[in-house]
């Protein structure tokens, strides 16, 4: 039997782009998981930039009402009736700016009480924010450009982000991580509408000028259902990577000790 023998194999399965044994390659994985906790760290970052407007919006409006601005026709009713509006703007501040972090991997991973202190408080916060959105929606005077279309998508849009973040608590009572996950991804989607919004009007009014009451309504709508189908492409993908499997050890079957 010669030195070029099939049966004479290397102690370790080495790589065609190489020389390191497998073993080696695999215990490497550091450095491929660089990348992965970059991308971690910017998902909270663009979630923040994409409410960056409406909580500007919201600020300027809470000013208004507490620096005693002029009363105008376009802000009369929430002078009439202060307390949803201001409730809706603190609530969804935080509910923008706290949930952001929750989609961090590394902060779920090496944090687990304090992403739940912070679940605790986004649930509420999720609440009001939905529940004063309906408000606001049924008992608030229309403003110019509001039509029946418009109020349909809020009151629908509205409901689902309340049902949504019930059902996410509902499901971590139970245990049920995956649905929770999955509902409050849905959630903080429909909440995070108003900053997409931004986006899905400004095309519109620099080539058009404002928008009349059904293409405003449609431009809303577009912005919900863009981040809606964001939501359920990131609940449905899988993983991008997976760890690669440990070597087996010399004259063991290859599928392991338990396969024959």
């Amino acid at each position: 039997m010669t030195d070029e023998s099939p049966l004479r194999r290397p102690p370790f399965p080495r790589s065609p782009r190489s020389d390191r044994p497998a073993d080696d390659r695999h215990t490497s994985g550091a450095s491929t998981a660089a990348p992965s906790g970059r991308a971690g760290r910017l998902v909270p970052a663009a979630l923040i930039v994409l409410s960056a407007v409406p909580m500007a919006a919201g600020a300027v409006r809470l000013t208004e009402l507490t620096g005693g601005a002029e009363i105008t026709p376009e802000n009369a009713r929430f002078f009439a009736a202060p307390l949803p509006v201001v409730l809706h703007i603190l609530s969804v501040c935080l509910y923008s700016v706290l949930g952001a972090f929750q989609f961090a991997p590394a902060f779920r991973r090496r944090r687990p009480g304090r992403h739940r202190v912070v679940g605790r408080l986004l649930v509420p916060c999720g609440l009001v924010a939905a529940l004063s959105g309906l408000w606001m929606t049924l008992f608030y005077p229309r403003p110019d450009g509001d039509g029946d279309l418009l109020t349909g998508f809020r009151l629908l849009f509205g409901s689902a982000m309340a049902l949504a973040v019930v059902l996410g608590f509902a499901a971590i009572r139970r245990r049920d991580v995956a649905r929770h996950r999955a509902w409050m991804i849905r959630g903080y989607a429909i909440g995070l509408g108003a900053g997409t919004q931004v986006l899905t009007h400004l095309p519109w009014v620099l080539v058009f000028g404002t928008p009349g009451e059904l293409p405003r309504a449609l431009l809303m709508a577009a912005g919900w259902m863009i981040n809606v189908a964001v939501a359920e492409w990131v609940i449905r993908r899988r993983p991008a990577t997976r760890p690669a499997p440990l070597p087996s050890p010399a004259g063991a079957p290859a599928g392991g000790p338990g396969r024959r």
